[in-house]
């Protein structure tokens, strides 16, 4: 099985505070996972470490078959980052943009040109280049998004809650690009608090207080636990949590 994630007991703590308590993941090659868990769950904390931006305290992990301790620089070559926060610079057009960070990259010249006719045409934005980024709608600003982080045809994408405050069309569509660069080989990691978005997942995983409570997918969780959807079963674990049963 080829793995382009892994993490063995992977912990970040800060202080007292243990964000991310021992985590597994194993995401294979093309899958979509799903990083599913309330706010202040630790999900960031571990797309962080997974990217090489936050040295963990404890436990070791893969990304793209790199060290995220020891080869952070190589891991960062290989995966494209899209925060949960707009990053782009809303005062520049869109062709601006994509050319700024293809260059920060490291494409230039022909190449940059026709990787963004390729990602502008792959995601619907060819009228659009020559807007100024801060006029576009929302949901637009993050195919933008996606496009800057994608021009580099990274192996893995991570995505830390990409469509917070977006409208449910507009979601709906993006998912269907992320199942689009999927299809063409690019894992894909997720975070999210959706509890209906992530039923696009290949499989996921369910964060409680900085712990994978649960891990699968879609339909196996919600035949394992007896439950109809996955807000369900996020809110039986979380009632186990708080009784102190196991999840």
């Amino acid at each position: 099985m080829e793995y382009s994630i892994r993490t063995e007991h992977l912990t970040k703590s800060f202080g007292a505070f243990t964000a991310v308590d021992h985590i597994d993941v194993a995401v294979e090659k093309g899958e979509v996972f799903g990083f599913l868990g309330a706010n202040g769950a630790g999900k960031t904390t571990a797309i962080r470490m997974l990217c090489g931006l936050l040295a963990p305290t404890s436990g070791r992990g893969t990304v793209a078959g790199f060290d995220i301790i020891a080869e952070t620089a190589k891991i960062r070559t290989r995966i494209g980052y899209m925060s949960q926060k707009f990053s782009l610079y809303p005062d520049l057009s869109v062709a601006e943009n994509l050319r700024l960070y293809g260059g920060l990259y490291g494409l230039g010249g022909g190449e940059l040109k026709d990787r963004i006719k390729e990602m502008a045409g792959f995601l619907g934005l060819g009228d659009l280049l020559p807007r100024i980024t801060g006029s576009l709608p929302w949901g637009w600003q993050q195919r933008l998004s996606l496009a800057c982080a994608n021009l580099h045809r990274p192996e893995i994408l991570f995505l830390d809650e990409p469509t917070g405050s977006v409208d449910p069309v507009s979601r709906r569509n993006f998912w269907d690009l992320i199942h689009r660069l999927s299809a063409q080989g690019t894992t894909i990691f997720i975070t999210s608090h959706y509890m209906d978005e992530v039923e696009y997942c290949h499989r996921l995983s369910i964060m409680i207080e900085g712990r994978i409570a649960a891990i699968g997918s879609p339909r196996d969780l919600k035949r394992e636990h007896g439950c109809a959807t996955i807000h369900d079963l996020f809110l039986r674990l979380m009632e186990r949590k708080s009784d102190g049963s196991p999840a």
